[in-house]
């Protein structure tokens, strides 16, 4: 595996950096999500804008990449949130790579094959023994978090798909992930006017949210409105027109302002990403895997976007950031902000599609 990392960028870093002195005037971002970066990434101010721009390069860079590698390219991801790594399948690509200032690394499986074979499993993995899977693009594998004890059904349900076991790793857990919607009192919006769910972004005509949190028909209050789209499980996603509120491109810091959102492009694995809830505030945290599936009490959803940041109940539907770049609505996870855990969202593109609704911006 290469090791060398990506050099192309200083020069935007520095710039940003000399002009980064306190939050308020940090390039532009809201002093809200930086402070949250500072306070779950132990990054100082200049850092986590720094972090931040670059991300944003980098971002287009590894959209670019992909499109070019075709059927070579194996995913990328960002090792110490400023190299970004691409893989490959064909070696004679690396040049390509190296090209666009990023690091090469030559793998045996494209991720279209990766990503075929996860849903060639699909049927097999929906057992109650198996919590989550997802692709790891770092690994070049399929990782399946399965309950203990049942590592070995498991492996006989791969061999039994006909998936090479080179392309899949095993790992127990003695958590299940839960989805966070809540019956309690509290801010953002209630569903039937019990249930709390928060806010993920505003549309045109409403906003968007997790599936979980209502069906289609369902009523809601503060702000008033009615779920026109629903899906779960298969997917975590709802659209909500509102009657009379106005709906506006910003994101609630949770700190006295809001986070302007400019638009929805995808950050890459080890990108840093802060998410918005109502219960629990600004909590950041990195990327961890694409595509990833979860197997909920409810049933299974697929092509989540798999996390460490924490997130706990009321906090399902809210919004996930990379920057100002809309990402996704909370679905569920495992552990808390006390003591850490692991979290899964619905990508955003995903929904707007659905519903028939354009993400607004500011």
């Amino acid at each position: 595996m290469a090791t060398a990392t990506v050099g192309l960028f200083a020069g935007t870093v520095n710039a940003v950096a000399a002009g980064s002195a306190d939050a308020e005037s940090a390039a532009g971002y809201a002093p809200g999500l930086v402070a949250a970066m500072e306070r779950d990434l132990g990054l100082s101010t200049a850092e986590a804008v720094d972090r931040l721009a670059l991300q944003e390069t980098l971002s287009a860079t590894q959209q670019s990449l992909e499109a070019s590698l075709g059927g070579s390219y194996a995913g990328a991801w960002l090792e110490g949130a400023d190299a970004l790594h691409v893989a490959v399948t064909d070696a004679a690509e690396a040049a390509t790579v190296r090209a666009a200032g990023a690091t090469p690394v030559t793998v045996d499986h494209s991720l279209t094959a990766l990503d075929t074979w996860t849903a060639d499993l699909g049927g097999a993995l929906a057992a109650s023994d198996v919590t989550s899977y997802h692709v790891d693009v770092e690994t070049n594998e399929i990782v399946i978090d399965v309950v203990e004890g049942a590592t070995a059904d498991v492996e006989k349900a791969v061999a039994a798909a006909g998936v090479p076991a080179s392309a899949v790793s095993l790992q127990e857990t003695t958590e299940r992930p839960r989805t966070f919607a809540d019956v309690i009192g509290g801010e953002a919006y209630y569903i039937i006017g019990s249930a709390r769910c928060s806010v993920g972004f505003a549309v045109t005509g409403g906003f968007v949210s997790a599936g979980h949190c209502g069906t289609v028909g369902s009523p809601t209050s503060e702000p008033s409105g009615t779920f026109e789209v629903s899906e779960f499980p298969g997917s975590d996603y709802s659209y909500v027109s509102v009657d009379s509120d106005t709906p506006v491109g910003v994101v609630d810091d949770w700190n006295g302002g809001t986070v302007a959102v400019a638009g929805s492009s995808p950050a890459a694995v080890g990108a840093s990403v802060c998410r918005s809830g109502s219960t629990t505030g600004w909590h950041c945290g990195t990327i961890e895997a694409l595509n990833a599936t979860v197997n909920y009490a409810e049933g299974t959803v697929t092509g989540l976007i798999q996390t460490d940041v924490c997130a706990e109940p009321g906090d399902s539907g809210g919004s996930l950031l990379a920057g100002n770049q809309a990402q996704g609505m909370t679905s569920g996870g495992s552990g808390n902000c006390s003591s850490g855990g692991q979290t899964f969202f619905q990508p955003v593109g995903e929904a707007l599609s659905a519903a028939g609704v354009s993400l607004l911006t500011n």
